[in-house]
């Protein structure tokens, strides 16, 4: 039978010492959350995992007083819990978002405790942690105890992230909105860079999709494509339109063909609507959407992701500002390489040329302290509002020239020199 309980009488269950994951995606359980915070003063030693998500705001438990009481360690650095971590009372540890799971599964990364956003249960009695799949599913295959809300405004997903409630050590009633991330609506300039992209996109393409202006640009240009599937690691708002109007039908996928395949949402109230019992879509564990070798098996899979800097040999920053840390790896790396091994794979990373107050963000090298999140072996299509170029099979002085070309124009000289220096002969010679 299912335990319900308050939500101050499930963080009891919490003890000092405990290692705790916290759901992420756009169903932070914040009720759980505020609870377990509000029990910091007799706690201690308590590690909080977290991976991709956004939150309401700052996390309850970020607060100086709990310095010694909860250590946040996440995956990915998200929205709630950014400015605790840059300010070093947290940390975060580095991995590939699909290689969690095995952290969790082969004990490196104990969990105690896996705090979860749940649907209402169905006929059966079983709920599901809907939008988010990813590192949920192995933290609540690994937890001892599972902490539910049960929440009327989470979607009933199928795939992995469903559990029965008897399984759930407490469950706690709740009526909570998940977060919404609208649409973001592309610029003049993304949607340029989405033109570039879309033009390379063939009929029949397997789709990963990141988040946010470019990736919904790209989206915008595909209506008049053909039979594209999805796998990725993200859904969100901006395959709607391409769902129904059938522009994605799945057709042509070799891994579950008819099914579109994430691992979490992140969007709006139409999508969590879109999703609710909806058997053409299925979320799957972060490990297995994001096995370079799975992904590989679809045919023509496009991975389309974003960047921070790129430097003149084709690094990608994707993580850090300099020395802090912004983000996290997510599944750019293992769905580029899972492109470049797909038949007619190909993958796409793409940026604003300059940043909003006008900074070049194509460096001759990056910047100090910089994350290299693709490395410059992997690289394949680089885009800006200036151009896209294709790096594969090209040399470094060859790369070079090229990357400047589609570098902001005021920029293009100093990156000349740059070059120049660095690569000598061999870059002057392409002139």
């Amino acid at each position: 039978m299912a335990k319900y309980m308050s939500a101050a009488e499930a963080a009891k269950l919490i003890h000092s010492g405990d290692h705790v994951y916290i759901q992420g995606s756009t169903s932070i359980p914040e009720v759980l959350c505020k609870a377990m915070a509000d029990r910091g003063h007799e706690l201690r030693d308590v590690v909080l995992y977290s991976g991709f998500a956004v939150a309401k705001g700052p996390a309850p438990y970020c607060k100086p007083e709990y310095k010694d009481s909860f250590l946040i360690d996440s995956f990915f650095v998200n929205n709630s819990i950014r400015e605790w971590i840059a300010q070093g009372y947290g940390t975060m540890t580095p991995r590939f978002l699909g290689e969690v799971p095995a952290l969790f599964r082969d004990g490196t990364c104990r969990v105690d405790v896996a705090l979860i956003n749940c649907s209402m249960p169905d006929k059966d009695g079983y709920v599901s942690y809907g939008v988010s799949a990813d590192l949920a599913t192995a933290a609540v295959e690994c937890a001892d105890r599972v902490i539910a809300q049960i929440n009327p405004h989470m979607p009933f997903s199928y795939g992995d992230p469903v559990i029965h409630i008897d399984r759930l050590a407490a469950a706690v009633e709740v009526d909570e909105p998940l977060v919404e991330v609208p649409t973001a609506v592309p610029t003049e300039k993304e949607i340029r860079i989405g033109s570039f992209i879309a033009e390379k996109i063939p009929d029949g393409a397997t789709l990963q999709i990141g988040v946010g202006g470019i990736p919904n640009a790209v989206i915008r240009a595909l209506h008049s494509h053909k039979h594209l599937g999805l796998h990725t690691e993200a859904m969100t708002d901006g395959v709607l339109p391409l769902l129904e109007e059938g522009v994605i039908d799945n057709s042509l996928k070799k891994v579950m063909p008819g099914k579109s395949v994430a691992s979490l949402a992140i969007g709006s109230r139409r999508l969590y609507d879109f999703m609710d019992y909806n058997p053409d879509i299925v979320f799957k564990d972060v490990a297995w959407t994001n096995d370079p070798a799975r992904i590989a098996e679809n045919p023509r899979v496009v991975s389309i992701n974003s960047c921070l800097e790129i430097d003149l040999t084709g690094q990608i920053c994707a993580d850090s500002i300099g020395t802090k840390i912004f983000s996290g790896v997510g599944g750019q790396h293992d769905f580029v390489y899972g492109a470049s091994k797909s038949e007619g794979g190909m993958s796409f990373l793409a940026m604003l040329s300059t940043t909003n107050k006008g900074a070049n963000k194509i460096k001759p090298v990056l910047t100090s302290g910089a994350g290299v999140v693709t490395t410059r072996f992997q690289t394949q299509y680089l885009v800006t509002e200036h151009g896209i170029v294709d790096l594969r099979g090209r040399n470094l002085a060859e790369r070079a020239k090229l990357i400047i070309s589609i570098a902001a124009p005021e920029y293009r000289e100093e990156l000349e020199r740059a070059a120049a220096e660095r690569f000598g002969y061999s870059f002057l010679r392409l002139r």
